[in-house]
């Protein structure tokens, strides 16, 4: 019986071996650095959100957000895919699960994937007044996202950029705003969204009066880069 089982491993652990290094290699040409992908990374959020219900009436509060990289795994395409977990705090002692989204890099792009839902976050090499559709790899819909500013080092090269998402206020109907920015060696340093609706009824069309919609703001706070 101890024969048998010898065997089974000699002839499987070739096979062992094949299925973990079978996956889609990441070009090492291009430069990556914006979003360090490596197990147990962590950073951590001050976020203010802000929820309108209607008019002149809405609720502001302010909490923390820890994103962690704890696992990975290989899809159907035989790419390598980082799973990140989201917690939540109100004092950054006890935290709470609220969900798992995932980043990739895929065709030279930054993915993440949560809800179902996927936006291209990053194109690289990154560089200034570079456009993309933020929503290529879904079946449908086009948001053109474009990095609208960088920063750079001492050295010359890009070390933040901040990629516009959306820039709309029509001040009558509706204010779509939202951008991102990256670090370089760090990740995402700043996240805003807001889109809100103005009242669009006769008696106060045009007086941008908030009739629904939410803010959020996330500053990187804490992070731990491997």
């Amino acid at each position: 019986m101890r024969r048998v089982v010898y065997l089974f491993l000699f002839f499987s652990f070739p096979f062992i071996l094949a299925c973990d290094e079978e996956f889609e290699p990441v070009s090492q040409d291009l430069d990556f650095g914006f979003q360090p992908l490596k197990l147990g990374n962590y950073w951590i959020y001050e976020v203010e959100e802000t929820i309108h219900f209607g008019e002149n009436d809405f609720e502001t509060t302010d909490f923390f957000y820890r994103d962690r990289i704890r696992g990975t795994y290989i899809n159907d395409a035989r790419e390598l895919v980082y799973i990140v977990e989201r917690s939540k705090s109100t004092n950054r002692q006890t935290w709470v699960k609220q969900l798992d989204f995932t980043l990739q890099i895929k065709n030279n792009s930054l993915l993440r994937t949560a809800d179902n839902r996927t936006i291209v976050a990053l194109v690289f090499p990154p560089s200034l007044g570079l456009k993309w559709n933020g929503l290529a790899f879904q079946a449908l819909g086009k948001d053109e996202f474009e990095i609208e500013s960088v920063n750079s080092s001492s050295s010359g090269l890009i070390d933040i950029v901040r990629v516009n998402q959306q820039d709309l206020d029509d001040k009558v109907t509706i204010r779509d705003v939202r951008f991102e920015v990256f670090q370089k060696e760090v990740g995402l340093i700043e996240k805003y969204d807001e889109v809100i609706s103005y009242c669009s009824r006769n008696n106060c069309l045009g007086q941008q009066l908030i009739d629904g919609g939410s803010k959020v703001w996330m500053k990187l706070i804490e992070y731990e880069i491997r």
